[in-house]
C-alpha cells in the first residue's frame, strides 16, 4: 500500500470539491476552497479521526467498503476510482455491480442537486448505491446485506417483509412492473450470469415470479405511480421517474407529485420531518 501517494492523492481531490456541489452550505467563515476533512468523512459515513490518519499517510489499510464510500462522497470518476483501490493495494470492484459498487458520475451530480426531492441511485437489478436523505425519510434505507439480497427485487420476492412500502393491493402490479423490467434488462445484458443466477433463484423460490415470468411481458419502468406506506404520514402518493445511464446499468429515481395535492403536501412535511424517528422503517429495511 502506497500510503503517502494515497493520502496525497484524498487531499487534491476533496480541494477540487465545492460544498454546494454535495449539498453542503458554503458559511461564512470557510478557510478552505474544497471541502473540509470532517465533510469528507461525513459524506463517507467514516469517522473524522479515521479519515484524518489517511490524509496523514498514517493508519492500517482501508477496506474496499471504506474506499468505495470514499470514492462516492469524493464523486471520482471510474478511473479515479481504480486508482484509489491500487494506491490502497485493494482489487479493483467492477463498473456498476458488486458491494462496492459506485453511482456513475453524471447520475450523482444530478442527485446532488435534487436538494429537495426525494431520489436515489439504483442499478439496473435495483440495488441502491446512493440516496439523498428526501429518499431515506420516505422510503428508508436499504438493508446492510451482500449478494442477491441487495437487489429489492429479489426481496420483493423472497421476503414478505420487503413488501411493507407498498398497499397489500398495489402488491400484483408492482410485481407485474417489476418481473416486466427484469425481463428488459436480462435481454439487454445478454448471457450474464449474474442476471441469470436472479432469475433461477426467484422462479426456483417464488411461485409468482415463475409464473410473471412465464408471460414474457417486457418493459422498462421508466415512470410509475405509486402509494407509499410511511410510517408516519400514512399512504402518500406520488409519481416516480427513471433517468437511465448512457449504459443503461444504473438508474437516477425521483419522487414527485402534482402541486396542490395532498401527496406534494406530504412531501412537504416529509422534508420538515426528515429522518427523525424513523426506527419503524429501518427495522422494516432491516428485515427486508
Amino acid at each position: 500500500m502506497n500510503l503517502p501517494e494515497l493520502a496525497a492523492f484524498l487531499k487534491t481531490r476533496r480541494d477540487r470539491i465545492r460544498p454546494d456541489d454535495v449539498g453542503l452550505p458554503a458559511g461564512p467563515r470557510r478557510r478552505v476552497s474544497g471541502l473540509r476533512r470532517e465533510e469528507v468523512a461525513q459524506l463517507a459515513g467514516l469517522s473524522a479521526d479515521y479519515y484524518t490518519e489517511l490524509e496523514r499517510g498514517r493508519g492500517a489499510q482501508p477496506s474496499a467498503q471504506a474506499l468505495g464510500a470514499l470514492a462516492r462522497a469524493l464523486r471520482l470518476t471510474t478511473d479515479e476510482r481504480d486508482h484509489l483501490f491500487h494506491l490502497a493495494d485493494r482489487p479493483v470492484p467492477g463498473t456498476a455491480h458488486g458491494f462496492a459498487g459506485q453511482a456513475q458520475p453524471a447520475l450523482l451530480g444530478l442527485l446532488d442537486r435534487l436538494t429537495t426531492t426525494p431520489a436515489q441511485v439504483i442499478t439496473d437489478l435495483h440495488e441502491t448505491l446512493v440516496q439523498n436523505e428526501g429518499a431515506a425519510a420516505l422510503i428508508g434505507r436499504p438493508p446492510a446485506v451482500r449478494g442477491a439480497a441487495r437487489s429489492y427485487v429479489h426481496r420483493w420476492f423472497t421476503d414478505p417483509d420487503a413488501r411493507g412500502l407498498y398497499p397489500p393491493e398495489d402488491h400484483p402490479h408492482h410485481s407485474r412492473v417489476f418481473v416486466s423490467d427484469l425481463q428488459a434488462v436480462a435481454a439487454r445484458r445478454g448471457k450474464d450470469a449474474e442476471v441469470a443466477r436472479m432469475v433461477a433463484e426467484l422462479r426456483r423460490r417464488s411461485e409468482e415470479f415463475a409464473t410473471l415470468w412465464s408471460a414474457h411481458d417486457v418493459a422498462l419502468r421508466r415512470t410509475d405511480h405509486k402509494r407509499i406506506v410511511h410510517p408516519q404520514l400514512g399512504v402518500i402518493e406520488l409519481d416516480c421517474h427513471s433517468l437511465f445511464s448512457e449504459d443503461g446499468r444504473q438508474r437516477l429515481l425521483w419522487f414527485t407529485a402534482p402541486p396542490g395535492t395532498k401527496g406534494a403536501e406530504q412531501l412537504e412535511l416529509l422534508s420538515v420531518i426528515g429522518t427523525q424517528d424513523m426506527t419503524a422503517r429501518e427495522n422494516a429495511a432491516r428485515r427486508g
